[in-house]
């Protein structure tokens, strides 16, 4: 089969093509923008990639157009296909049916954490030998790729995937994961996101019970037992096993040790920080408990995860200075992902650099909620132009004004930059988190210490 990918460089379309080459067919995409590292990535497969969205892509070689929910009713390409009445789906329809179809589908959904505990679930599988398939919205580390079909050798009965609570596409509504039809589910956690999409929380419950209502009676549910909008999930029914964690009548740790039914199974040691990493790496070990993987396996392979790309990553250290590269992008990330740089670095000065760029954020829903996710920080440094224009529809300087002059925002990458590197002092931690590209800040940053470390005092 030919499939022709709209929206092809974003990272879940990007890992789909990625898995339709290795499954034999015939790849090709386009995007706004193509560039890398997922171009280059996609481009290494032999997967030819064009730029815009022009009419003149349709060709009768392509059997089918794969839709991403970057594309919307105005685009070029898409009123074409429209207008000839040419077979399309969308990205998640197309994964449940020649991806994951006949596969034991273990899903990872929440509004945090997904990511990495999808790329802890799936190391852990993989140090048990059944060399699982998998479809992770970053890079994790162990494996170097975010998306594989399995076992070469013969097929894996297993698939992890990132099990993502945003829309299929224009024509279909519906949270991606409803096509997944998984067998294990975590639910991670659930809080008010994706402000573009969905009016409020309760609407989000609502899709995450329409994921419950797809988990089969021999399924099982790993539950959040913590989280009070799951529980009202679970309320409105349930007709699969659930399994709770973060509770003392489920998966928990006493001390450092994990802890399942009054037995413990030794204590989790790993170079990981945080009590979010904590519970995403409950939710792996009792995910993988439902497929057979004993709970000491999993402890001893996640002694061995080295994390995802982008989560907490180092991205150089000059003169005592270190820089670090992370993915929160909601208040409730920001402020666990500064607990534990703080944890790690103790009183050593955290200097916070920020880039609200999400669509969530961009329409101001979690404004109110910026200054306590970062009173941590000693300092912080906040960009208001999104891809060199003020994206904000809010005063990024007012919302931040109660922590005082703690803090800055700016509307230039390069003053930015100069900002961070005059404040920057030898012990210090710069932590940057955006959920994009940041105008390459991070090693900006870092290739200017080294600058003003190389000259003459």
């Amino acid at each position: 089969m030919h499939i022709h990918i709209l929206g092809i460089c974003g990272t879940f379309m990007g890992g789909l093509a990625a898995l339709a080459k290795q499954a034999g067919h015939t790849v090709t995409g386009c995007d706004a923008n193509v560039y890398p590292p997922m171009s280059t990535q996609l481009r290494e497969q032999g997967i030819t990639l064009i730029e815009g969205y022009h009419p003149d892509q349709i060709s009768d070689d392509i059997d089918l157009y794969v839709v991403g929910n970057v594309v919307s009713r105005g685009n070029p390409l898409m009123e074409a296909i429209l207008n000839r009445g040419l077979p399309y789906t969308s990205g998640p329809a197309w994964m449940g049916e020649h991806i994951l179809c006949g596969k034991w589908v273990l899903a990872v959904a929440g509004t945090h954490g997904k990511t990495t505990t999808t790329a802890m679930l799936a190391w852990i599988l993989q140090e048990a030998g059944y060399e699982p398939g998998f479809l992770i919205g970053g890079v994790p580390m162990n494996f170097g790729i975010s998306a594989r079909l399995g076992s070469t050798s013969t097929p894996s009965s297993f698939f992890v995937i990132e099990a993502d609570e945003y829309d299929s596409a224009f024509f279909d509504k519906r949270s991606k994961f409803v096509h997944y039809h998984a067998k294990t589910a975590i639910l991670n956690n659930l809080e008010y996101d994706h402000a573009d999409i969905f009016p409020d929380l309760g609407a989000i419950e609502t899709q995450f019970h329409h994921l419950v209502r797809t988990i089969p009676g021999i399924g099982q549910l790993v539950v959040n037992g913590q989280e009070e909008a799951l529980q009202r999930v679970m309320q409105r029914g349930c007709w699969s096993e659930q399994v709770l964690f973060g509770v003392a009548d489920g998966w928990h740790f006493h001390c450092d040790e994990v802890r399942f039914k009054q037995k413990s199974f030794g204590v989790l040691a790993w170079e990981l920080q945080g009590e979010h990493n904590r519970m995403n790496a409950l939710a792996a070990i009792a995910a993988a408990h439902h497929v057979g993987v004993t709970p000491d396996l999993a402890l001893d392979a996640l002694s061995r995860f080295e994390n995802v790309k982008r989560r907490m990553e180092v991205r150089g250290v000059v003169n005592d200075i270190t820089v670090y590269d992370d993915f929160a992008h909601h208040p409730t990330a920001i402020t666990t992902t500064i607990a534990g740089l703080r944890k790690k670095v103790g009183a050593a000065r955290i200097l916070a650099v920020l880039e609200p760029r999400s669509n969530t954020m961009k329409l101001g829903s979690m404004k109110a909620a910026l200054p306590g996710s970062l009173s941590e920080a000693d300092l912080v440094f906040a960009y208001g132009a999104v891809s060199g224009k003020d994206a904000l529809g809010w005063d990024l300087a007012q919302s931040l004004a109660p922590l005082g002059e703690r803090a800055r925002s700016f509307h230039d990458l390069t003053e930015l930059q100069n900002a961070i590197v005059t404040a920057a002092r030898p012990g210090d931690h710069i932590l940057v988190m955006s959920n994009g590209g940041f105008g390459g800040i991070h090693l900006k940053v870092v290739n200017r210490l080294t600058e003003l470390s190389l000259q003459p005092q």
